[in-house]
């Protein structure tokens, strides 16, 4: 083959297969640069999710599981009481358990004073006692429950050891901040009874008992008063002071209690001179031994240890009004003639007339009473030394109303407030007295209203 026979290459055809060989490389190259970016880029973080402490809730109208039976008018009350049970002359309450508190309350923007209100009462008052410390959750459903039904003020129990439980000056005002806050939000006016001292305080620990220094209880009440300034209403001082249990395990002595009452009266008077300041409730009984002295007993001592003056003591008295078995009419003469109430003046509700004439005969006819506790119970346990004198759940709501009509149309204008016992702690069992005595069923969330609960709530106030 010659030279011109001889194929030429052709490098215009070669070169650009070339260029597109290495075209394709490069695009390859980026398109797996691109798939590394993003394989490997890094996702943008989350956003952060926020875990608050559930707060408590007013629910306005919260689900209510009705009471199997149906309110009406009572049937005729039990008048004979079972020959193997005898009475007691104390109510005896069994040790408080504290329930461990599910959740701290959290602090909000604090609502405006109330307006000041007169140490003069309406005649009667409507109060209820509840238990609003251990759950915010519970105790805001049952503040809403009370003011539904018509409620003016909520009793609370507050420890003194709860709060300057740990030395004298140390505070933990948590729950009372809340609790405070939430009564003065609703407009109810707030009750609350001191006692139960620190362990430092002294005064027969763990038992409940007055303080070794009466000036650390004065203190105390004075900071307290300084802090709720107008936001607290009334202060009870003290329970049930005629019994051993609730007097440091020692035999009652209402000239100490006296003493000790002045001191409260002065301290919460310095710092907020336009609060109340009511005596504490006294246990009605007959028993006079080292473990009680009578109510009406007790309470002429006191007016003797007072030089038969109670100014710059209290500024209402306070009693408690357990019915017993008797309907709230029976007077303490008709309980003392009859065997059906065991034959004491004591076994009624009417037992308060016994003491406003103590009031009465010392001049403090101007000065009203607070009935600090009232009730019915339904105990239906045969060994229970309650069972003597409980009802069934339409006399309860029955006797309950007409409590409160009685005191309106005979007790003005000397009655003041009138608290019932008890919106239900929610962790009571059969098990507990108290939860024979409630108007509600313990519960949550839903609330289970006796029919007393049903009937107050009726009542025109």
């Amino acid at each position: 083959m010659n030279d011109t026979q001889r194929p030429v290459p052709n490098t215009g055809s070669s070169g650009s297969r070339v260029v597109w060989i290495a075209l394709a490389f490069v695009l390859l190259g980026a398109a797996g640069l691109v798939w590394l970016l993003l394989a490997n880029r890094t996702a943008p973080p989350a956003e952060p999710v926020v875990t608050r402490t559930p707060r408590p809730t007013f629910t306005t109208v919260p689900q209510v599981v009705q009471p199997t039976a149906t309110v009406s008018l009572p049937v005729a009350p039990p008048t004979a009481v079972p020959a193997t049970v005898s009475p007691t002359a104390t109510r005896v309450l069994p040790p408080a358990t504290p329930v461990p508190p599910t959740a701290t309350p959290v602090a909000t923007a604090k609502p405006p004073v109330p307006p000041p209100k007169s140490l003069r009462m309406n005649s009667p008052e409507y109060g209820v006692q509840a238990f609003l410390w251990w759950r915010p959750e519970v105790a805001s459903r049952d503040m809403g429950i009370a003011k539904e039904a018509g409620f003016g003020w909520i009793k609370q129990n507050l420890g003194w050891r709860d709060i300057e439980g740990t030395a004298k000056g140390i505070f933990d005002w948590s729950r009372v901040d809340w609790i405070v806050s939430e009564c003065n939000k609703l407009g109810l006016d707030l009750l609350v009874r001191i006692d139960h001292q620190p362990q430092w305080a002294g005064g027969g620990f763990p038992t409940n008992g007055p303080p070794d220094r009466y000036s650390d209880l004065g203190d105390f009440l004075y900071t307290m008063a300084t802090r709720y300034r107008g936001r607290i209403r009334a202060y009870e001082v003290w329970n049930e002071p005629n019994l051993a249990r609730e007097w440091g395990g020692r035999p009652p002595n209402a000239a100490q209690y006296v003493s000790l009452l002045r001191e409260a009266y002065q301290r919460i008077k310095q710092a907020d001179p336009n609060a109340m300041v009511i005596s504490a409730g006294f246990a009605p009984t007959g028993t006079y031994s080292p473990e009680a002295t009578p109510d009406d007993r007790y309470l002429e001592q006191m007016y003797q240890a007072m030089t038969g003056n109670s100014d710059g003591y209290f500024d209402v008295l306070g009693a408690h009004a357990p019915g017993y078995i008797a309907p709230p009419e029976v007077s303490p003469d008709e309980a003392a003639s009859s065997a059906d109430y065991h034959s004491q003046r004591f076994f009624c509700f009417r037992r308060v007339e016994d003491l406003r004439r103590i009031m009465e005969k010392y001049g403090d006819s101007d000065k009203q009473v607070a009935i600090l506790e009232f009730g019915w119970t339904l105990d239906p346990r045969p060994d229970s030394p309650y069972h003597w004198h409980s009802v069934d759940e339409q006399t309860q709501a029955d006797y309950l109303v007409r409590a409160y009509l009685w005191a309106k149309a005979h007790w003005a204008p000397w009655i003041g407030l009138m608290s019932v016992i008890y919106i239900a702690d929610p962790d009571w069992t059969e098990a507990n007295e108290q939860y024979w005595w409630a108007i509600s069923v313990p519960g949550y969330p839903d609330f289970r209203p006796r029919q007393a609960y049903l009937r107050l709530k009726a009542m025109p106030k």
